[in-house]
């Protein structure tokens, strides 16, 4: 718990005793915790970076920036600089509704089909299945192959929207959760005509510019924002590129804006200081309900809810090409972290700075461990395949070190720390071995935050090694060329070193190993591919990740 600036009162046998907690860490012990934790990223003079704020209330605690922000030309990032800040702006676009809601001019249960008559199945979507994801529109930016070429395309509202529109919906309106940018795009779009003002305008005439945000803004295409940084992407093994070319016009009220670490800090202390909305709407906002409470966003309106270091945590984060950002609120410190970084893909993990950050200077730091050396007969006997429901993770070692890998997911390895306790590099999660009496493993529990309650996972087998043959050219052209579902599109092909590559539509392509002539997989993330027919020319494969399944038929 938070250790407590005032001073506690015992009543004992008649006297008071006064007990003094300890006094919050300053803004010297921040930055130098801050500042350590930076200089271990990969960041140097030739890489993008990381600008960070710290503040508690109003008090700045710590204020840097690390790498370029423009390779090209050598320019250093400052803090002042700018950056897309991705789905972050859902925050702002939220506060936008929910304003012109205090205002008297819309309400939650408005139906859509009131704004935009002409929608599909407008009259059962509201303004609340807008704000909290639970819509069941199809997001824009999940269509296969979207992301790639058509995202370059400068579109109006309208025509945005017509991309859509007409594609089956995930699930009917309230029925469950799946975060979606397409909703947002909606909801900019009954701003747009309520307000008579376009998104991006509204937010500024009756947010931003009354409380002199001025360094919160909407590019557009042609704009020149001073003090903007450059954005790139990263990827293993590959040299540092440009970002790819996205027409602003396309993220809308899902993603659209541009900030300064200052400005979002500024944001934060108005929103959750009571300055912008009712105390009614913002609680609303913050407060996640009905199918979006029951999901791991815990999602309320631009805002997820969860809890850090046993304290309340409001944040959001945003991607978007050659950007990554992070938004964080502490309300019983009044911590306020901002994150920026303008690179995509690997690289500094926001999300996991930002928490310890945050838990520093909060007083509440996350424990520190050391790590120790095992041998790999020690890691050897703690492998295995953990089950939790119908979920499951692999312990594997993998070069001589322990991974962990859950069902869909990527290896991340681990570090020992003692005592049957691995931490999750980069990561304030570890999780602990339980054995039996006899000293064997039996299950595991994990810590998501580093300590607290675990979480049980039992041991439910061995791990079974997979085959790994060499496929003849004739096996390999059989399954060569390009599959697609109404939900994917991929292509397998081969490398220069006549191995075969998976690549999804606007990612990159991925290295595959043959457990046999017909099924595929792949070892940076757990997914398999398998071919139909049994012989002959693959017509069809069914690509099985976690959970999910998708059977994809080739073109």
């Amino acid at each position: 718990m938070l250790k407590q600036l005032w001073l506690a009162t015992v009543l004992c046998c008649a006297s008071s005793v006064l007990i003094a907690a300890e006094p919050l860490p300053d803004a010297q012990a921040v930055s130098r915790y801050a500042d350590q934790l930076l200089q271990q990223q990969p960041i140097d003079n030739h890489s993008p970076g990381v600008a960070v704020l710290v503040a508690r209330g109003d008090e700045l605690l710590f204020k840097q920036a690390y790498g370029q922000a423009n390779i090209e030309l050598g320019v250093p990032l400052s803090p002042e600089h700018k950056f897309r800040i991705g789905s972050v702006t859902k925050q702002f676009a939220a506060a936008a509704l929910l304003k012109l809601i205090d205002e008297g001019k819309a309400s939650l249960s408005d139906p859509l089909s009131k704004y935009l008559p002409d929608y599909p199945n407008a009259k059962n979507i509201t303004l609340l299945h807008l704000l909290n994801h639970t819509s069941g529109v199809k997001s824009y930016t999940g269509i296969p192959g979207y992301m790639h070429n058509k995202i370059r395309r400068e579109l109006t509202t309208a025509e945005l929207i017509d991309e859509f529109k007409d594609l089956a919906v995930d699930f009917a309106p309230g029925a469950d959760f799946r975060y979606n940018n397409s909703g947002y795009v909606l909801l900019g779009a009954v701003i747009e005509t309520i307000s008579g003002k376009s998104w991006h305008q509204y937010i500024n005439d009756a947010l931003l510019q009354p409380n002199k945000l001025s360094n919160i803004r909407y590019p557009g295409e042609q704009t020149i924002i001073p003090g903007m940084a450059s954005g790139y992407s990263l990827r293993p093994g590959q040299d540092v590129t440009q970002a790819a070319l996205l027409s602003m016009t396309q993220p809308h009220a899902a993603g659209a804006l541009v900030a300064d670490a200052h400005a979002l800090w500024q944001w934060n202390r108005l929103l959750h200081g009571g300055k912008l909305l009712t105390a009614a709407s913002y609680q609303q906002m913050i407060t996640p309900t009905a199918a979006a409470a029951k999901n791991d966003g815990n999602y309320g309106f631009g805002i997820s809810r969860g809890t850090l270091r046993g304290m309340e945590e409001l944040q959001h984060g945003g991607g978007i090409n050659g950007f990554v950002s992070m938004l964080i609120y502490l309300p019983q410190p009044k911590i306020t972290v901002v994150m920026l970084r303008n690179s995509d893909g690997p690289g500094p993990d926001l999300s996991y700075l930002g928490r310890k950050i945050a838990a520093f200077a909060s007083g509440n730091p996350y424990p520190q461990y050391t790590s120790v050396t095992l041998t790999e007969a020690q890691l050897r006997e703690v492998s295995g395949v953990y089950s939790k429901g119908e979920d499951s993770r692999t312990l594997e070692i993998q070069d001589g070190k322990l991974f962990s890998t859950r069902a869909g997911s990527r290896p991340f390895e681990l570090t020992a720390q003692g005592n049957d306790s691995f931490g999750f590099t980069d990561s304030v999660t570890r999780l602990v071995i339980q054995r039996n009496k006899e000293g064997s493993p039996i299950g595991l529990n994990m810590f998501y935050d580093g300590d607290g309650e675990g979480e049980f996972w039992q041991r439910t087998g061995n791990i079974v090694t997979k085959a790994d043959i060499s496929l003849t050219p004739q096996q390999q052209q059989a399954l060569i060329g390009d599959y697609a579902s109404d939900q994917l599109q991929l292509k397998i092909f081969q490398n220069d070193a006549n191995g075969l590559l998976v690549q999804v539509a606007g990612q990159p392509a991925l290295a595959l190993k043959a457990a046999s002539a017909r099924s595929l997989y792949l070892t940076v993330v757990d997914a398999t591919l398998e071919f139909e027919p049994a012989t002959g020319q693959a017509t069809q494969l069914t690509l099985t990740q976690g959970p999910g399944r998708f059977v994809l038929t080739r073109q």
